[in-house]
């Protein structure tokens, strides 16, 4: 089997994209310092596939721990860099913070993988680089505007960074994720989204419905959009998963026409913030509570993905709709309330 090394592998995106590596016959090791991802995923990942994952607890902005990890596996054949902060806000209070560390990290990979002659790269990029775009849905060709927040102009360069690395390595092949806003959890119920407090929308409202939060805000309803507030293309975590699986497949078969290419992650439709809460209220059967605050920082009015490409190219089509993102993300907060309480007996 082909060894895939996965950084932030005990993340959310991650962790889901490991189990499907797995089911596609890969063998994968995984990487994360455990700052921001969690060994909870890590035992669900377990559960899911029915065997242990390899884990390095390392930073990856130390050279000397990052490079040990190759040097301990020579039969690594690719790898898929999740690893990165990813809070928008966050990321507006402390820029060096996101500069130092997801630069960082993205430079020790690359350097590592080309001492050890491992040729397939997967970067886990981000809608956010079109910052507000000047025409939907965006395509991969249509320019960067300026972005929106610190996080964002991270993934632009890191873009930058994988771009002129793979340029100058004619043998090294790189794959550009762009993905939009994923959502839901595993329909196994083993593994979904462990964040206890979540900036992501979905995991927010079934916080809120489950009564972990007492009420939710909706940032902004006076943008120029069909109801006032946000929009964006909402993608079920396991149809992100798959595309990393597809995307390994296509540079490691040799079916890439460039050594860098990107591709968009989306479903295609824009969904506003209240459309989604809705959404959430017919699936569940609940009404949530919540109220309407002011504009937040970073926040871009509206996107949402032209995956014509993915779909023709790489052969990956979405297999979840709306109603299955909120069904499964609800089913994993019961499940993470069973599991509190399960704890505390």
């Amino acid at each position: 089997m082909n060894k895939i090394l996965v950084t932030g592998g005990c993340g959310y995106i991650g962790g889901h994209t490991i189990v499907d590596l797995i089911e596609n016959g890969f063998d994968v090791i995984s990487v994360d310092d455990l700052s921001r991802g969690s060994l909870k995923m890590l035992q669900g990942i377990e559960k899911a596939v029915g065997r242990p994952i390899k884990n390095y607890k390392v930073d990856l902005c130390n050279l000397d721990d990052t490079d040990a990890i190759f040097l301990e596996n020579p039969d690594i054949v690719g790898v898929i860099h999740f690893a990165a902060f990813k809070s928008v806000p966050e990321s507006v209070d402390d820029p060096i913070l996101y500069f130092r560390n997801n630069f960082n990290s993205l430079i020790n990979i690359l350097q590592c993988a080309e001492a050890y002659n491992v040729n397939n790269f997967v970067f886990s990029s981000s809608c956010s680089v079109y910052g507000n775009p000047a025409k939907l849905p965006v395509a991969e060709e249509d320019p960067f505007t300026e972005p929106e927040s610190p996080y964002a102009r991270t993934k632009q360069v890191g873009e930058a960074i994988c771009r002129d690395f793979s340029r100058v390595k004619q043998h090294f092949n790189t794959i550009l994720l762009r993905y939009f806003n994923p959502a839901g959890a595993h329909p196994s119920g083993m593994l979904g989204e462990f964040m206890e407090k979540p900036e992501n929308v979905v995991p927010v409202i079934t916080q809120t419905a489950i009564g972990k939060r007492s009420e939710m805000t909706v940032f902004g309803t006076d943008y120029d959009t069909r109801d006032g507030s946000c929009i964006r293309d909402y993608i079920h975590v396991c149809d992100i998963a798959h595309a990393h699986t597809r995307a390994l497949q296509y540079i490691i078969e040799d079916r890439n026409k460039l050594n860098c290419e990107v591709f968009n992650l989306g479903s295609g439709n824009g969904v506003s913030v209240l459309e989604l809460i809705q959404a959430f209220e017919k699936v569940s059967g609940l009404q949530l509570n919540y109220k309407v605050g002011p504009r937040r920082l970073g926040d871009v009015i509206s996107v949402y993905a032209d995956n014509t490409r993915a779909k023709k190219v790489l052969g990956w089509e979405t297999k979840y709709d709306l109603d299955a993102m909120m069904d499964t993300s609800w089913k994993w907060e019961q499940h993470l309330a069973t599991l509190k309480k399960e704890t505390a007996v």
